[in-house]
């Protein structure tokens, strides 16, 4: 029988990441009923619940997430929204674009912003890897897509980008000011798809703003340009939110010393079992959302067309029945690991190609693999006495500190 709970919002803010997986422990098992700000929802957790919901499109997104958060992450008639041939003609766009060659020339281009002698990491006095690494994101990430990377440019984006990710999981005037000031960044999009139009080319499209601005939909028109706007942002905020994941692959360097010259020498492997690490170990997003498509049953429960589930997405990458020691970090574990589509799901489960998969996974491991091997490699960057904490209740969760690096000392002649 299914274990059914009282509305459980508060508990939801007060515990975050670990409120599913907290209490299908406590019921001994993988799903439950309760109710979040009075709206009955199912909340499953684990590798066969993340096969359920992702595969063969029993869950939708329409309905799935508040106004607040949807706005902020999705917006109307983006992908992510889609269903069918039309989710499928446009995923294959994002598919393109987040190939490997793709994520290769990304993160080529934040290579270059890192080390960049005039606007790379701050030298010579102390700053904020966070909002730094949010900066060089997001220069690179216009710099890839064929857009512009002046100073005043990058810096409102960067801020205005990161709003996106802070806000979403907020409710109230926090959130309001978030989407109010996505209001501009999407006026930008949209200025930047008009003038991509208006060059017209004559040749395949070139840069990723290209693409977008000259894709079709199934009736073979281009993308109204809001729309095509919102799309631009969906490319563009997810490389900004690797910035979260690099700040705890810098936290995982300080905490697990022994790894740093390993990784310094850069070799592939080495840096891919951290990365992977990092991203099964570190929090993320939560979980993510659906709404049934039809009359379906899954470990004793029955779903109507419409509910409401949630997936547990933190819950599932620490679950001990498919991790060892799932509270240790680890990265020699991923030195045997076969990929699985459904038990490493920081951004999401199933098959990236026919599914809602995130497309851009191979971006983000590669991002977050440069970025190490930078910070790794870094003899004139220390991290001073700090509160490195983070708490799970806070959704995104990231260190209290924010993670401080200081130049290091001069050196005595």
């Amino acid at each position: 029988m299914t274990a059914q709970l009282p509305d459980s919002s508060l508990a939801l803010l007060r515990e975050g990441y670990t409120f599913i997986s907290a209490r299908c422990d406590e019921a001994g098992t993988d799903l439950f009923q309760t109710r979040l700000m009075l709206r009955p929802v199912v909340c499953m957790r684990g590798a066969a619940a993340a096969e359920f919901f992702y595969d063969g499109g029993r869950f939708s997104r329409a309905g799935a997430l508040p106004r607040s958060a949807k706005h902020l992450l999705q917006d109307a008639q983006s992908v992510q929204t889609l269903e069918g041939a039309d989710h499928y003609r446009r995923k294959h766009l994002f598919l393109e674009l987040g190939s490997r060659d793709s994520a290769g020339h990304l993160a080529d281009a934040f290579d270059a912003q890192w080390h960049d002698p005039n606007h790379g990491l701050p030298v010579g006095r102390r700053f904020d890897l966070h909002t730094e690494v949010r900066r060089l994101l997001t220069a690179a990430a216009c710099s890839w897509a064929g857009l512009p990377t002046d100073a005043p440019t990058i810096g409102r984006r960067s801020r205005e980008l990161g709003l996106m990710i802070d806000q979403a999981g907020s409710f109230g005037p926090v959130n309001w000011y978030a989407r109010w000031r996505r209001r501009s960044t999407e006026k930008w999009a949209t200025n930047a798809i008009l003038a991509t139009r208006l060059s017209a080319p004559d040749r395949a499209p070139a840069t990723p703003v290209e693409a977008i601005s000259f894709h079709r939909d199934n009736t073979g028109k281009e993308l109204p340009p809001d729309i095509a706007a919102v799309e631009l942002l969906n490319l563009l905020r997810p490389v900004v939110a690797v910035s979260n994941f690099i700040v705890f692959a810098a936290l995982a360097l300080t905490q697990h010393p022994d790894w740093k010259d390993r990784l310094s020498n850069g070799d592939d492997h080495d840096l891919h079992c951290f990365a992977q690490e990092v991203r099964r170990y570190y929090p993320f997003f939560p979980f993510v959302s659906g709404t049934a498509t039809g009359e379906l049953e899954w470990s004793g429960h029955a779903f109507k067309p419409g509910d409401w589930v949630l997936l547990d997405l933190y819950g599932t990458n620490h679950d001990p029945r498919t991790w060892a020691n799932p509270e240790s970090f680890n990265p020699e574990r991923f030195r045997s690991w076969q990929p699985n589509p459904h038990t490493l799901i920081p951004q999401g489960a199933g098959d990236k190609e026919t599914g809602h998969r995130c497309p851009g996974e191979d971006i983000t491991v590669e991002l977050i693999k440069r970025a190490i091997r930078a910070l790794a490699a870094a003899p004139d960057l220390q991290v001073p006495a700090q509160n490195l904490s983070f708490s799970l209740s806070s959704l995104p969760a990231l260190p209290k500190s924010g993670f401080i690096i200081d130049p290091a000392p001069p050196r005595r002649r």
